[in-house]
């Protein structure tokens, strides 16, 4: 039995006569344990997609970043990651609260190269993990069911310029995100960030944050 398909994928590698080949791949590539390669591979990344399901079935995908190794290896079969500061809105938290399935995208556009993953998940605030992360509000642990390699066919290639001045470091201190200055939210701030606001220069109109991404301003 496959690990990977159903009756519809079947249906479609049936149609394009891709049945043999997707049961290959599956044989040669599918493994339900990270392994060394893997986890150096993981463990080299800045960044992965993260895709969740909410409670009514609905997916969605969320970027997350951070620097190289932000994501461990806990052993073959746990991942971890950490939740930093975000919009307030808890979609992709929220969902693994829901449904706790995710799935991963891993990449490296320089080589290019990809793995893929996908497990279940759950919130953790234990001591002993929070204290891998400056700054995270809480982890992410995930159980692992099965990953593998992608081709790196139709990636494109790109070049990795600089890391995010958002992202935590231990020797400085992190920046307010900019669009909480913006007078649109103001009134909606937790609690201590009228105080960031006002140290990192005040309020500022919607409309020249919103000028600032769209001309690629790197302090937006």
């Amino acid at each position: 039995m496959s690990r990977l398909y159903g009756e519809e994928h079947r249906t479609l590698q049936d149609r394009f006569q891709s049945r043999p080949m997707a049961d290959r791949i599956e044989q040669i590539a599918l493994k339900t344990e990270i392994g060394e390669e893997e986890r150096a591979f993981i463990e080299s990344r800045d960044f992965f997609y993260l895709a969740t399901v909410n409670q009514q079935g609905q997916p969605t995908v969320s970027y997350k970043g951070g620097n190289p190794g932000f994501v461990q290896v806990l052993d073959a079969n746990t991942l971890l990651f950490p939740n930093y500061d975000g919009n307030g809105m808890y979609l992709s938290m929220g969902n693994i609260g829901a449904t706790a399935q995710v799935g991963f995208l891993f990449m490296d556009f320089e080589r290019p190269f990809r793995l893929r993953a996908q497990g279940a998940a759950e919130i953790s605030s234990a001591p002993e993990l929070l204290a891998r992360y400056k700054e995270a509000e809480f982890v992410v642990c995930v159980k692992v069911s099965e990953l593998w390699m992608n081709c790196p066919r139709y990636i494109h290639r790109y070049q990795r310029l600089k890391t995010s001045r958002y992202v935590p470091q231990d020797n400085s201190m992190t920046p307010v995100c900019e669009w909480k200055r913006v007078d649109a939210v103001q009134d909606v701030l937790r609690p201590g960030e009228h105080e960031q606001v006002a140290q990192a220069g005040g309020v500022i109109p919607v409309e020249d944050w919103i000028a600032r991404v769209q001309a690629g301003d790197e302090s937006a």
